[in-house]
């Protein structure tokens, strides 16, 4: 994954202020986003009905994959901020945690995508993997796809000589544990193989729905609603998508604008590792109206203005 531990510490005040800026631009919208995920789960925890559908389980699950990812991110980021060195031993969890969460999310996107197919195509015939029930084999197996790539930075890593594991410090970066040219050229082609059968996915449910709304002529609504949530999907992978052509845009708009590689590195993470983050729990959760009003009545300047005649409307 690319991320800011790619970005050379610097010490000039010019700098120094550079990185102020970026650290005073990710850390307040880290917060909010903390704040709404908090917000969220609290909702869906004091109103179990949600967990009856596997479409809200799959956002929980969203939300919980993005926190991760956010957390390790944020946390690479300002450690290479700070300039901070430490032992391969520990910055291989924080690597792989952030590896693994990044390539996670579009699994989830196309699960996402896959449960709006079934829910509109076997609405009364669900298949058992697809019930809220059994949802958790299918959560399980996302993990375990996920997790192949940084276990083969484990199994395949070799460290440049003199570097020890548990003493040598090292700035945290992903090429600490992809040193070697065979195993930057597998991580390639694996993400190449496994963003592309994503697509496939995501495009194949999304023409499907879209053939189905010109067919249908009853509950036309819902199934305008799944084909926007499935074009939503689709333009998060894109974003995701767009993480891995950073080296080759660094390469050719360094020369023709006026930005340091440091500063080309964090507007790639700004926009295409952390803003798909901040935006897809507020669009997805924003959008459903039982959860935006149930959020509403969880915050105490929202739900001291709901008339309480309404509010026993929504609860029934």
């Amino acid at each position: 994954m690319q991320n800011l531990t790619e970005l050379p510490g610097n010490t000039t005040s010019s700098n120094n202020l550079s990185v102020i800026v970026k650290v005073c631009v990710v850390i307040p919208l880290f917060i909010a986003f903390l704040f709404f995920i908090l917000l969220t789960l609290y909702t869906f925890a004091s109103h179990r009905q949600f967990f009856d559908s596997s479409r809200y389980i799959l956002f929980t699950y969203m939300l919980m994959n993005d926190t991760l990812q956010l957390l390790s991110s944020v946390s690479l980021f300002l450690l290479a901020m700070g300039g901070v060195q430490f032992a391969v031993v520990y910055c291989a969890p924080l690597l792989f945690v952030s590896t693994a969460t990044f390539l996670n999310t579009p699994l989830i996107l196309s699960t996402m995508s896959l449960e709006r197919y079934v829910a509109i195509f076997y609405p009364l015939h669900r298949p058992a993997i697809w019930r809220p029930e059994w949802i958790w084999i299918i959560i399980l197996s996302l993990w375990i796809i996920s997790c192949i790539l940084p276990t083969v930075d484990f199994v395949l890593m070799r460290l440049k000589p003199g570097v020890d594991i548990h003493s040598t410090p090292v700035l945290c970066k992903t090429t600490v544990l992809s040193a070697s040219p065979i195993q930057a050229l597998f991580k390639v082609s694996l993400n190449g193989i496994f963003f592309a059968v994503v697509a496939v996915v995501i495009l194949f449910t999304y023409i499907r729905i879209l053939l189905e709304t010109r067919q249908m002529r009853q509950d036309r609504v819902s199934v305008s609603k799944a084909l926007h949530t499935v074009l939503l999907h689709g333009l998060q992978l894109l974003l995701s998508v767009m993480a891995f052509s950073q080296p080759i845009a660094e390469l050719l708009l360094v020369q023709r604008v006026s930005l340091s590689q440091a500063d080309m590195s964090f507007i790639y993470y700004f926009c295409f590792i952390l803003l798909p983050r901040f935006l897809s729990p507020l669009i997805y959760g924003l959008r459903d109206e039982s959860l935006r009003s149930y959020m509403k009545k969880a915050m105490p300047c929202f739900g001291a203005r709901i008339d309480p005649h309404k509010e026993v409307k929504m609860t029934k």
